[in-house]
């Protein structure tokens, strides 16, 4: 139990033990005295003074004291007043050692990781770095366990398989990209990937895509070309944004969008889309917004459909052509109903939208626009042909819209 009032005899006992005896230390001597480390420590610092004084420690006066004068286990010599401070001296010289090692990986790691601080890389540094500092103390200074950087290091050989099959993986993934004009991303490319037989994970697929840099085509921001105006009838609305059908041929959406051709020109594509496969059901081209545009666009789906498209519902927004008297008399002789959207709004209408610019962004891939009408009309209709019968439609199960339509009828038919 500590004491708080020492007495004399108490502390002259207390510094002989610990001056007696070679290898102990302030703690282990404070320990069993039930004392503080440096309450012994002052006692001992006094002692030596008041001993040095008086001309007692070796060099001078009586000889020390048997244990004192010399250190027969360390072999060290004669321990005085100095020796007590030169060995706290050295323990802060190896402190100081190591606070400069600590440092020295620090700025290594600075310059090493440039930004990119994530596990892996840390363990690969402590591995890059381990003939120059200690595995324990590169771990300690990162903050990592010495057990992770062993298992880490001893799944090299398993990493290094997995970069081959990724890079042997990637090249599959670039000959997918590049056959459809790299337009692909991950969705499409692991549909396709799984439809050749090959079992694939779609983060996989995200991971590789992402770690070679294959990219496919972003959406860019669409501009608004339609031109409101006051119908001559009063259309209701019959889609009420449920933009999907039971059955092919029961609804379509249409809109007008334009087609940069250079030097301020453009040529316009109205379109006709089957809301069940998303099938591209009729097209046309004009370098004008004429009425005969849409309506041309609705006789294509008629004639892709036997000639009419009774019972149909066609669903657009309010541009002048979609309102006009000669687009509602083309519906009623071609059986169709018409619907519209609320004036102003796109999401009423945002599969035919989302159409236009899919079709734009994966031709034009970022360009301005096309060189003239002619390149303008052919990469339309390359597009528009392999849209229909290869491209892959994330709202379909990843399968083209004539597929997906062959297989809705195979399905009927076994009903």
């Amino acid at each position: 139990m500590a004491k708080e009032n020492y007495s004399e005899e108490f502390k002259v006992d207390a510094v002989a033990l610990f001056l007696s005896t070679p290898s102990a230390t302030y703690v282990s001597v404070a320990r069993d005295l039930g004392v503080s480390r440096g309450t012994l420590r002052n006692w001992v610092l006094a002692d030596r003074k008041r001993r040095a004084a008086a001309g007692e420690l070796p060099g001078g006066g009586p000889a020390a004291e048997p244990g004192e004068a010399w250190q027969q286990a360390s072999g060290k010599g004669p321990v005085g007043f100095d020796d007590v401070v030169e060995a706290e001296n050295r323990q802060l010289r190896a402190r100081i050692r190591e606070l400069e090692a600590e440092r020295d990986i620090l700025r290594r790691a600075a310059k090493y990781f440039g930004g990119r601080d994530e596990l892996v890389s840390r363990f690969q540094f402590v591995d890059d770095h381990r003939e120059l500092f200690s595995i324990k103390r590169l771990c300690h200074v990162l903050q990592v366990s010495r057990s992770g950087y062993y298992r880490w290091r001893d799944a090299a050989a398993a990493r290094a398989e997995r970069r081959v099959a990724d890079a042997a993986l990637a090249e599959q993934i670039r000959r997918i990209h590049a056959a459809h004009d790299g337009v692909y991303g991950s969705p499409r490319i692991t549909a396709e990937l799984r439809d050749q037989g090959r079992k694939v994970n779609h983060k996989r697929i995200e991971r590789v895509m992402r770690a070679f840099g294959i990219v496919g085509v972003h959406l860019r921001r669409r501009v608004r070309t339609t031109v409101p105006a006051p119908s001559h009838q009063k259309v209701p609305d019959l889609i009420r944004r449920n933009f999907t059908a039971p059955a092919p041929g029961m609804k379509y959406v249409g809109d007008i969008t334009y087609l940069p051709v250079g030097d301020g020109k453009f040529l316009y594509l109205a379109t006709v889309i089957d809301l069940c496969s998303r099938r591209l059901a009729g097209w046309s081209i004009a370098d004008h917004m004429r009425t005969e545009l849409v309506v041309d666009a609705l006789e294509a789906a008629a004639r892709t459909r036997g000639g009419r498209l009774d019972g149909a519902i066609f669903h657009s927004d309010h541009g002048a052509q979609y309102g006009s008297a000669d687009f509602a008399a083309a519906c009623a002789r071609l059986g169709v109903t018409q619907s519209m959207g609320t004036v102003g709004t796109s999401a009423d209408n945002a599969a035919a939208e989302a159409f236009n610019a899919s079709l734009k962004r994966e031709t034009l891939q970022g360009r301005k626009g096309w060189n003239g009408p002619r390149q303008a009309r052919l990469a339309v209709f390359r597009w528009a042909t392999r849209y229909n019968t290869t491209r892959r439609h994330s709202a379909l199960g990843q399968m083209s819209p004539i597929t997906y339509e062959q297989q809705s009828h195979k399905v009927a038919q076994a009903a």
